[in-house]
């Protein structure tokens, strides 16, 4: 009995385009394709971000061969946990240089924020640099600490707070914290910018 191949699944993503506030969206295609391995599969809460800028919660070994499809350079790793070493492995072997943050975790609604805001400055300046270009940036779940990552690049292309908001809602999901949308609102791009 001979199987037949699925067709390409489309992976889409819907962006807010900073430049109006919000108010236009682009649509990215991502096509999964079939391999000889069988499908290759993103890692849970993978999005687009920007050109050759990703996002997701932890990658795993089914993952690995969907970011191998990404030609990444870099990943973003915003846990204090050692990386996997079998991750490692495709990291070495794929010639990815791995930027570790060690963002502690924090379910406080009120933590303090200062130790914090130093790592996901130099984060944004490895995300910023084009030869780190195209990178992963990721946490245990793409959540929270990869949402203030995100929110804080946003809030560098001009994104108002409104969408950024939004994109943060959207990947936390009901798991939304207080305490980040008020580091993003209060996080200061004027002394990134002069560092």
């Amino acid at each position: 009995m001979k199987v037949e191949s699925s067709p390409p699944v489309l992976f889409h993503v819907i962006g807010v385009d900073g430049e109006s506030s919000g108010e236009n969206r682009m649509t990215i295609e991502r096509k999964l394709e079939n391999s000889s391995d069988g499908l290759h599969i993103p890692p849970f809460n993978f999005g687009v971000v920007d050109d050759g800028i990703f996002r997701s919660g932890f990658p795993d070994t089914t993952n690995l061969s969907f970011l191998k499809t990404l030609g990444l350079r870099s990943i973003i790793y915003l846990c204090p946990e050692p990386y996997p070493e079998e991750n490692l492995e495709f990291l070495n072997a794929n010639a990815i240089q791995l930027h570790q943050f060690g963002i502690q975790k924090s379910k406080d609604q009120n933590p303090i924020m200062e130790i914090q805001e130093i790592k996901i400055c130099d984060a944004l300046k490895v995300l910023m640099d084009p030869k780190n270009r195209p990178v992963l940036i990721h946490c245990k779940r793409g959540k929270h600490r990869t949402g203030c990552v995100v929110g804080c690049f946003r809030k560098l292309k001009n994104w108002g707070m409104s969408a950024i908001h939004e994109e943060y809602k959207h990947f936390a999901g009901d798991k939304s914290r207080v305490s980040d949308q008020k580091f993003l609102e209060t996080f200061d791009i004027s002394s990134f910018i002069k560092s």
